[in-house]
């Protein structure tokens, strides 16, 4: 996701803090808009319109934004040189401020924006009143958000990269293990552990790469639309773009400050992010239980029973699939939002940074505990190499010898599916049986056939491309490998 040139430094953020103090009650001065309303607003409507409770981790953003603003307003010429100088020095030291928790938000201050607006008006004066000049809350505040969102989808694109590196870590020191294989959560075919861990890794690059889709549509910059219609004013929307690296500007004032599909869309990756972690999620959870055994979870990521001393709760992978529920009702929740609202701006889109937020950080703090918790996995090789030995896992493998002589699949299924039963009835495994046993059930058996009765034979015969062969699997692992080696271009 290489967004261009660098910002000038003067215009980046630096690293985020959300500490900032809590509004005051009194003191505060007048609206923006008491020209047009002319009763104050009731104590109720104050706090129930207010979204500085969460808007205002947008600061840095809101403050970058109003650096490059400041820039074409004086190519403009709208802002002399030392005004734009004096919004500048002022704007860094309402950012140092907020930085540095020393900001003191008022009742009056509805918004991130006119908290900003207010006090750098108060350090330089009348001329802080020139900031807003050719733009509107409405498209400042979709540009707060598209940069919030391209700091954060590079960081979403690093901690997934950081979990496929787990997975794979985990699948080149077990390419030896070989575990029995699923579907409807019954035993069917044994496949290499690290083959499995590298279905996590694909799923992971399809979510990086929705990531790096939905960072194109963030990666446009909407100031300039003004309110709705435009603005009146000659200034150079190209030349905020180029300062504040969008590649590209939005060609429709109208859907610049109403859209939201990039919020949506954002939400919707981060959902089907979730519903790979929660699906890893019930594998741990069987895996870690007693029935299974196959894995056991680090302590450290694990909590006992308040009453049952024996117990050892996977919480960690419960509480992902739990969080997931959340993540997807985020989502639903804009969808709905935006289902009902006319072109342009509507107060209702103020509902889209808490799900928005909150759906992130979920998902940015599940991706980095599973990191850590995937690396320090113990995989019981005892328990695996017992469950194998089971279950008729080679029972396909025993068709296929069939099909090879000639035998029609079908008539091979049922020939082998005859086997099955034979056993069952029998108490018997594979390994129980007899050739004379295997001639019984069809003449086309011969002593050939008891060699496919081993697993890791069965294993290393899908030698295709996408199969469980270890030939296949390094191959794969050396491609990831050599692929999560290169760093994201930013």
């Amino acid at each position: 996701m290489n967004s261009g040139k660098r910002t000038p430094r003067r215009l980046r953020p630096a690293a985020r803090s959300d500490r900032t103090a809590s509004p005051a009650k009194k003191g505060a001065p007048s609206k923006a808009w008491t020209g047009r309303i002319a009763e104050p607003t009731h104590e109720l409507v104050e706090r129930f319109t207010s979204s500085l409770p969460f808007d205002r981790h947008l600061f840095e953003y809101d403050i970058l934004g109003s650096l490059a603003h400041c820039q074409a307003l004086e190519k403009a010429g709208i802002l002399t040189r030392s005004e734009r100088r004096a919004l500048t020095r002022g704007l860094e030291q309402v950012r140092d401020e907020l930085r540095e928790n020393r900001f003191r938000f008022k009742a009056a201050d509805e918004d991130i924006h006119m908290a900003v607006e207010r006090r750098l008006t108060e350090i330089v004066g009348p001329v802080g009143g020139k900031l807003h000049t050719g733009r509107s809350r409405n498209d400042q505040v979709t540009l707060d958000l598209r940069l919030y969102l391209r700091d954060h989808l590079r960081t979403l694109e690093a901690r997934l990269q950081d979990l496929q590196r787990a997975f794979l870590g985990q699948a080149r020191e077990h390419l030896d293990v070989i575990i029995p294989g699923y579907t409807h959560l019954q035993r069917a075919q044994p496949v290499s552990l690290a083959h499995h861990f590298l279905a996590y890794v694909e799923m992971l690059e399809r979510d990086n790469a929705r990531v790096r889709d939905a960072y194109k549509r963030v990666n446009v910059m909407p100031l300039g639309s003004g309110a709705l219609a435009g603005n009146n004013y000659p200034i150079d929307r190209a030349f905020t773009a180029k300062l504040l690296e969008f590649p590209a500007l939005t060609r429709n004032s109208l859907d610049g400050v109403s859209d939201r599909d990039y919020v949506a869309e954002t939400l919707g990756v981060l959902a089907i992010i979730m519903m790979h972690l929660s699906r890893l999620s019930e594998e741990l959870v069987l895996w870690a239980s007693y029935e299974f055994s196959f894995v056991e979870l680090p302590d450290g990521f694990c909590t006992g029973s308040s009453m049952l001393p024996q117990k050892k709760n996977p919480d960690v992978p419960e509480l992902i699939r739990g969080k997931t529920g959340r993540v997807y009702g985020h989502f639903l929740s804009i969808m709905t939002t935006l289902k009902g609202l006319p072109l342009s701006y509507n107060r209702d889109l103020q509902e889209d940074k808490e799900p928005l937020f909150d759906a992130i950080g979920t998902v940015l703090e599940s991706l980095t505990i599973y990191a850590e918790l995937i690396r320090r996995l113990r995989i019981r090789r005892d328990v695996l190499s017992g469950a194998v030995g089971s279950g008729f896992l080679l029972a396909t493998e025993l068709a296929d010898y069939l099909v090879n002589k000639g035998v029609p699949f079908r008539e091979a299924h049922g020939i082998v599916g005859r086997l099955v039963r034979y056993c069952l009835e029998r108490r018997m495994e594979w390994q129980d049986l007899s050739l004379a046993d295997l001639k019984a059930a069809s003449p086309h058996f011969s002593r050939g056939a008891l060699s496919c009765l081993s697993l890791e034979g069965a294993v290393d015969r899908k030698a295709q491309t996408g199969g469980t062969s270890r030939k296949q699997v390094t191959r794969q692992m050396n491609a990831w490998e050599a692929r999560l080696a290169k760093k994201p271009k930013n």
